[in-house]
């Protein structure tokens, strides 16, 4: 379930992520009342088998039964942000009623790896990357956008506007571009080319991990042409952590 909004008195309305329609929206009828059958069943962020009713405007929600509800993910407050940030990408990138299977197993792989991974970090790079690639919208990243020569291994320039990278002489004349280093590059190409995300993750200084995550997120509402909402209660855990109010994992 990617989100929810209150319909009535006692229903809701859910935005569903399925494996063979692709995002829906389907209405759970008296879920918030106390001791609806399905409300244990239709948390935030988890993976169930439903039943659905064809509706007239929306499907209806007659049976749900929890897969996963990745645990491991809620009982941390910046493991269970990130989901938030996951489903709000997914949202954000797709159309109601459109099959992506690819993309419905990064969803729930990712979901996974926000509950037990240790580098948050990578598995986050890696989703964002392959997201782009399921919808469409993969950066370049071996050649410059703007003269089409191989990218060196060099500090080199990002645009958002362009989708990819640019080499020193055409970034240099780009007002919308910024200077990626060459471990930031290495990074995402990497990842990129990953078929599945590292178990491991990968040792990045905090410098690099800043900087990748700045050039994906321009380039995310670059193309969606908004702000994410997850990402401002990203920074502000992050500061929080930064004194002591909130422990860092």
């Amino acid at each position: 379930m990617l989100r929810r909004i209150d319909l009535g008195e006692a229903d809701k309305i859910l935005t569903l992520y399925t494996a063979n329609l692709g995002k829906l929206r389907a209405v759970a009828k008296g879920v918030r009342r106390p001791g609806s059958r399905l409300g244990g069943h239709l948390d935030d962020l988890s993976y169930a088998d439903m039943l659905l009713a064809k509706g007239r405007d929306l499907d209806v929600i007659t049976q749900s039964q929890t897969i996963s509800s990745f645990r491991g993910m809620r009982d941390d407050l910046r493991r269970t942000t990130l989901g938030y940030y996951v489903a709000e990408l997914v949202d954000g990138f797709t159309e109601e009623r459109i099959e992506n299977r690819p993309l419905f197993d990064l969803l729930v792989h990712t979901l996974e790896l926000l509950s037990e991974a240790k580098d948050l970090a990578t598995s986050v790079r890696f989703f964002e990357l392959h997201l782009l690639d399921t919808v469409g919208y993969r950066p370049e990243l071996a050649r410059c956008l703007g003269c089409g020569k191989e990218i060196l291994p060099e500090p080199n320039y990002f645009t958002a506007a362009g989708g990819g990278v640019l080499c020193p002489t055409c970034g240099r004349h780009d007002p919308s571009a910024s200077p990626l280093s060459l471990d930031g590059l290495k990074v995402l190409r990497y990842l990129q080319r990953l078929p599945v995300s590292p178990p491991g993750g990968i040792r990045l200084d905090a410098a690099t991990r800043r900087e990748t995550e700045s050039t994906m997120r321009s380039y995310l509402e670059h193309l969606l042409e908004r702000s994410l909402r997850s990402t401002a209660f990203l920074d502000r855990l992050r500061i929080e952590e930064s004194l002591g109010v909130y422990g860092a994992d």
